[in-house]
């Protein structure tokens, strides 16, 4: 959070400076001309005013760690109000806490692995970091800046502010900045966040070379309050009194001096480059010209996961020391040099060596007796190779990963293929196929704690997790999107309480949760639908899902059925200055074993003592775009003001939040 008054100095700064010096020139005013997103086209001031050349937004360019390019979208639709959250992604398979900046539990899973090598683990808070393939750049004609803003939950906002700029046609930086606090509406629940990244990305007059990278800080805090203590007599009951949240009883407070707080932090130096051999003549990445050429990447990353308490607490049992103090780091270095050629006809072809190290460490070594000792660090060195392809044969779009490691005994092996097949412009069938194995995260193979019963130390012991899935899909325009996944899981690892009965009604069950195999197979079905119905201005936005488990033991557990559907009218209003979008959104779980939340470790854990789910989310919202400014309000919860069931949970004794109206905007500047 540092930074963050620094950089909304430096991009006002910029913003209004771009805006005095403008790099390009309008049309004359009889033949300005409008978009679909009501982006002004303009012209680039020519050298030759018979090379003039309108200016959109499709100039300016998006491009993803795959280097696949997008570009800007300025318009305003029903999935930019699914997308308007904490995350900035689509929460459909997520089900989000009371605050804001606190866990997602999951409706849906996906063990598809993008990586073979583990990460530290304390899954439940890293779900808004950013790893290195969620970082963008950029390449724009002029500079633009976003702004995104909205309310949060009492004594505070969530801003996520970014600028990017050509400094010329092959020079792109960007700096941004991610910034939230909340204070919740529960006692000890505060959020906070600040995300920091600055990226550059350049390219050589001849397109013999290439060069790309960025830098990360990301600090994530939160207060853990344990959930609230009382739930049948205080939260379910409905009594007016603790209509006021904030008089709610919670398991970690002041009262008994067991304040507790758990963060994650990460810096990350990364960098991508590529020499080209044969230069080609055009986009390589489009495989339109020959292309032989050698690349580097290099990330390195340090991170540590942190948990903090004032004393110690019975739900978490006995403790060494007191105050706790837990804290892991990981420190990573990841260097691959590959050899990369492709043409028009044979599509594009990779190869490469990839060195990865590692370290996994704790301050200090445990001796438990004599004959048992808890290592205080896992480090190693692991060498890889592989493979990628990609290639367009007509309509027929072909890509596949492949990754096999040589030597060391955590990275895993991975093969990834994809097909697409365009039909006609609006349909496409898509099918695809994975394979991957890969050793449980660094928590689950080694963990110390200031709390007796939270120090393990499983590496030699857990086998590497496996993953087999086949999916196949289709895109219509007109039937809608289609898609059905089967996986297959063998040595599933996971969290869960071994509490016995008694100890669970003690309300003791958080101190007896560990890392656990499954050694049985898991067989997991996930069809998925969406379509979109269109009257006149009214539409209705149907997504649903359907999913079933097959296991010995009950281990993985998902919501047999999820819905969303959203009735909304959109209109242009006020002789075109405005377009509005206005409806109701209606999102439905059926109810099962939701898993709990382990604040200590920072994890979701498998639970089936409990079902939670089966009750109905509607929200009413007004979105609004003026020129590049969406706007966005929502009335959020909205069928808590009638109903008098307070039996919805985000998670065991965390519930989710009550009707609460939130309002924010995403504002585009073009300069």
């Amino acid at each position: 959070m540092k930074y963050f008054p620094l950089v909304i100095i430096f991009l006002a700064f910029f913003s209004i400076n771009a805006q005095e010096k403008p790099k390009i020139e309008p049309l004359k005013k009889d033949s300005l001309e409008s978009d679909s997103t009501g982006f002004k086209k303009r012209f680039v001031k020519p050298k030759s005013q018979k090379q003039a050349k309108p200016l959109t937004v499709e100039d300016y360019k998006i491009i993803s760690f795959d280097r696949d390019t997008s570009f800007l979208d300025t318009t305003l639709s029903i999935r930019k109000d699914y997308k308007y959250n904490y995350l900035r992604r689509d929460d459909f398979e997520l089900m989000p806490f009371s605050n804001v900046g606190q866990p997602y539990n999951f409706l849906g899973k996906n063990f598809d692995n993008l990586s073979v090598y583990p990460k530290i683990g304390a899954s439940a808070k890293n779900q808004r970091y950013l790893e290195v393939e969620d970082v963008r750049y950029f390449n724009v004609p002029t500079p633009l800046t976003e702004l995104m803003f909205k309310t949060t939950f009492e004594q505070g906002q969530f801003l996520d502010a970014m600028l990017t700029l050509n400094t010329s046609r092959r020079l792109n930086v960007s700096i941004a900045f991610t910034g939230s606090r909340s204070l919740g509406k529960y006692q000890f629940n505060q959020s906070e966040a600040g995300i920091f990244r600055t990226t550059f990305n350049y390219r050589t007059a001849n397109n013999r070379y290439w060069v790309r990278g960025h830098y990360a800080s990301q600090d994530i805090e939160t207060e853990e309050n344990g959930g609230i203590a009382e739930k049948a007599l205080q939260f379910e009951s409905g009594e007016e009194e603790f209509l006021d949240r904030s008089r709610i009883d919670v398991l970690f407070n002041s009262a008994n001096g067991q304040l507790a707080d758990n963060r994650i932090l990460g810096k990350r130096y990364f960098l991508d480059h590529q020499l080209n051999l044969v230069r080609p003549r055009k986009d390589s990445t489009k495989a339109k010209s020959t292309l032989l050429a050698i690349g580097h990447r290099f990330n390195y990353e340090s991170k540590f996961y942190q948990f903090n308490q004032n004393s110690q607490s019975d739900s978490f049992g006995a403790t060494f020391i007191s105050p706790i103090a837990d804290r892991s780091t990981l420190k990573t270095m990841f260097n691959e040099v590959s050899a990369i050629f492709s043409n028009k006809t044979l599509g594009s072809l990779s190869g490469s060596v990839i060195l990865y190290n590692y370290s996994y460490f704790f301050n200090s070594l445990l001796v438990l007796s004599d004959t048992q000792t808890i290592l205080n660090k896992l480090e190693g060195e692991e060498i890889s190779v592989g493979g990628d392809y990609k290639n367009e044969i007509g309509p027929l779009s072909l890509s596949g990963r492949i990754r096999y490691n040589l030597s060391g005994e955590l990275a895993g092996n991975l093969f990834d293929a994809s097909a697409k097949y365009s039909i006609s412009p609006n349909n496409s069938l898509n099918a695809s196929i994975h394979g991957s194995s890969r050793a449980p995260n660094f928590n689950f193979l080694l963990y110390q704690s200031d709390y007796q019963n939270f120090n393990w130390q499983n590496d030699g012991v857990f086998e590497k997790q496996q993953i087999q899935s086949i999916s196949f899909g289709f895109d219509s325009k007109f039937l809608g999107n289609f898609s059905a996944k089967y996986s297959a899981i063998d040595n599933y690892t996971y969290f869960a309480s071994g509490a016995t009965e008694e100890q669970i009604t003690a309300g003791q069950q958080n101190a007896f949760v560990r890392p656990l195999q499954e050694s049985e197979t898991i067989n997991y079905l996930k069809v998925k639908y969406q379509k979109e119905l269109k009257w006149r201005k009214w539409a209705l936005n149907n997504t649903l899902m359907y999913q079933e488990v097959s296991q010995t033991n009950q281990v993985l557990n998902v919501p047999q059925f999820v819905t969303r559907n959203s009735l909304y009218f959109s209109s242009d209003v006020f002789k075109k200055a405005m377009f509005l979008q206005t409806g109701v959104s209606f999102k439905y779980f059926t109810s099962y074993n939701m898993d709990g939340y382990h604040p200590l470790l920072g994890e979701f854990y498998t639970q089936n003592n409990e079902e939670l789910g089966g009750f109905p989310l509607i929200d009413f919202f007004i979105n609004a775009k003026v020129r590049q400014t969406r706007i966005f309000l929502k009335a959020e919860h909205l069928n808590t003001i009638w109903s008098k069931q307070y039996n919805y949970y985000s998670a065991p004794n965390y519930p989710y939040r009550d009707f609460v109206i939130r309002f924010g905007l995403v504002w585009n500047f073009f300069s």
